[in-house]
């Protein structure tokens, strides 16, 4: 009899998990966000070689956030953690708008992938705590966000070193995957 309570029980009551993949350039700040999102401060870092896996729960909701290397030869291997990804995170460096090229051709590259196809993009505009940094409407005009039609996307201007923006692009998230 308990067997059968414990199955019942997983159907109604086991919380889903969903999968996000954190890319961007080097140097973005996408494991500094992945770590202020799990442990709700700032930590210095260093340049992921490869990638983190971490949970992150918000609003009670599972995240398994895949943080993948920004390095020109770590972008290929992007797609390879793609498959049932629910969300998109691409981290941009706000204060470095000589990259945006770059990072519109990898996001025009991620995009057209097909397991990706339902997943929802977030863009986060890291580092608006600096000087010079763009605004997010600059950033969403060098990236063409406006012509991305199959996806739901948010841009959202953010700060890993204050943690501005961060909860507000989760809660984002959080309403496209539910």
């Amino acid at each position: 009899m308990g067997a059968v309570w414990s199955s019942i029980w997983s159907m109604f009551g086991a919380k889903r998990e969903y999968k996000i993949v954190v890319v961007g350039l080097n140097n973005a700040g996408k494991t500094s966000i992945l770590y202020a999102l799990q442990l709700g401060k700032f930590v210095p870092t260093q340049p992921t070689l490869g990638g983190n896996v971490e949970e992150v729960t918000f609003r009670n909701l599972k995240f398994l956030v895949w943080d993948l290397g920004g390095q020109e030869a770590l972008r290929e291997a992007w797609s390879l953690y793609y498959t049932k990804t629910d969300a998109v995170i691409m981290v941009v460096d706000s204060a470095d708008p000589d990259r945006l090229s770059i990072v519109k051709d990898e996001l025009v590259k991620m995009l057209g992938h097909p397991d990706l196809i339902d997943a929802a993009v977030l863009i986060f505009a890291n580092k608006q705590d600096l000087q010079g940094a763009l605004p997010p409407e600059k950033i969403a005009e060098a990236l063409e966000l406006t012509q991305i039609t199959r996806h739901q996307w948010r841009i959202q201007p953010c700060s890993a070193l204050t943690q501005q923006g961060l909860n507000d692009g989760m809660g984002w998230i959080a309403s496209q995957v539910k």
